[in-house]
């Protein structure tokens, strides 16, 4: 197995070896978080290739759209079955997302591009993250948050619109079970 997937597996109650992976692959996020690695690793218009975005597009039903140009390192975790549309961004490891968010790209105003996420972000029920902007490491978006600004390391963002409170480690008890 490889280690991307060992470190997502990990986040999901520090599963680990074949039994954790069967175990994992009952959690919608997880299964579908394996398949978008696979198929990453597998190019395009091979058998393995197009094997693995069938199933990446089967289990679309579950909510999860995930574009296949995203760089997502390891430790990603998907909470709970809802909406999660992510595009062409970077992600940064250890990071997780709940249901009903949104990161991707503006095409009006002053942040045309696509957000940049650093590593240990956790973001929130309802979250809206687009833009050309770059979220710090160690970032903590709070539920129902519009967030097209840059947001510092070690920052808590909360409101609509958001407002950037500076805090120590604020995603503590939020990200769990992380391999380094």
């Amino acid at each position: 197995m490889d280690s991307i997937i060992q470190a997502d597996l990990y986040r999901y109650g520090r599963l680990t070896g074949r039994s954790g992976l069967l175990k994992g692959w009952l959690d919608p996020g997880f299964r579908y978080m394996f398949l978008y690695r696979k198929v990453q690793k597998h190019k395009r218009w091979t058998i393995r290739g197009l094997y693995y975005r069938i199933l990446k597009r089967i289990f679309t039903y579950h909510g999860y759209q995930i574009n296949s140009d995203a760089s997502i390192a390891g430790g990603f975790q998907l909470y709970h079955r809802g909406t999660v549309i992510i595009g062409p961004v970077i992600i940064g490891k250890n990071c997780s997302v709940s249901h009903n968010v949104t990161i991707g790209r503006s095409y009006r105003g002053g942040q045309l591009g696509r957000p940049t996420i650093g590593d240990f972000v956790w973001i929130g029920t309802g979250a809206v993250v687009v833009g050309k902007i770059r979220i710090g490491n160690d970032v903590l978006i709070a539920p129902n948050c519009f967030v097209n600004f840059d947001v510092p390391d070690n920052s808590l963002v909360i409101g609509n619109p958001g407002k950037i409170i500076h805090k120590i480690n604020p995603t503590k008890n939020y990200i769990k079970d992380v391999l380094l």
